[in-house]
């Protein structure tokens, strides 16, 4: 039962997440977080769609991670490779998300979608069953070369982010803002969280041992 309410806080902390990426591609004129800047770049030449890119790259960065340190990749890794971009690619589908209407309307909804997938990432984190792909990746590479995850993570988005504005990715303010906003609600949503997870997570793990010695 544990195992359950682990894996359920994962997918709906995938779907929230996905939610707030969507938000934010409907206005991606005001910019996108680095990664989404490569998948519509890529998405805008070569075709396919936004989600199939984002788990192309996903697999990708599952490969080098899995090359360099198997720690960070567990079977979550790989369901988060894949059902960011199926969700991302269902809500584009569905089309139920307010559009761009280019006037001020548009800051709020890219704001909403950082904080979503800012409060997301905390949830299906907090779920312990795998980080994302990208997590893992550069994970992996600040243990390869013992730096900070900090300065990995700014070298890597920033080099992600300069290859999806060549490709002609949507790259503005809020691409800047990303991780300001969003970091900070990631912990604070991943420490709560979490401390819930493990609690209802170590009941069910408990009660049917409890019932057990009822029993007997």
């Amino acid at each position: 039962m544990g195992n359950v309410i682990r894996w359920s806080f994962f997918v709906v902390g995938l779907m929230i997440f996905s939610l707030g990426i969507t938000m934010a591609i409907n206005v991606q004129h005001l910019g996108l977080h680095p990664w989404d800047v490569l998948n519509v770049a890529l998405y805008d030449k070569v075709g396919l769609s936004i989600g199939t890119w984002a788990i192309i790259i996903g697999i990708g960065l599952i490969v080098v991670s899995w090359i360099l340190d198997k720690s960070y990749i567990k079977i979550g890794t790989f369901f988060n490779a894949f059902l960011v971009g199926i969700f991302v690619d269902c809500y584009l589908w569905l089309d139920f998300l307010p559009q761009a209407s280019h006037t001020w309307t548009d800051v709020i909804l890219i704001m909403l979608g950082i904080v979503i997938m800012g409060l997301g990432g905390g949830i299906y984190n907090a779920a312990g069953v795998g980080s994302g792909p990208r997590d893992g990746f550069m994970l992996s590479i600040s243990d390869k070369l013992n730096t900070s995850i900090g300065r990995v993570r700014i070298v890597t988005e920033s080099g992600v982010l300069i290859v999806g504005l060549i490709l002609g990715g949507p790259v503005f303010i809020f691409s800047f803002i990303f991780t300001f906003v969003q970091s900070p609600i990631f912990q604070f949503t991943y420490l709560r969280f979490k401390q819930l997870v493990d609690q209802l997570a170590a009941r069910n793990v408990d009660e049917p041992q409890i019932s057990r010695s009822q029993a007997r």
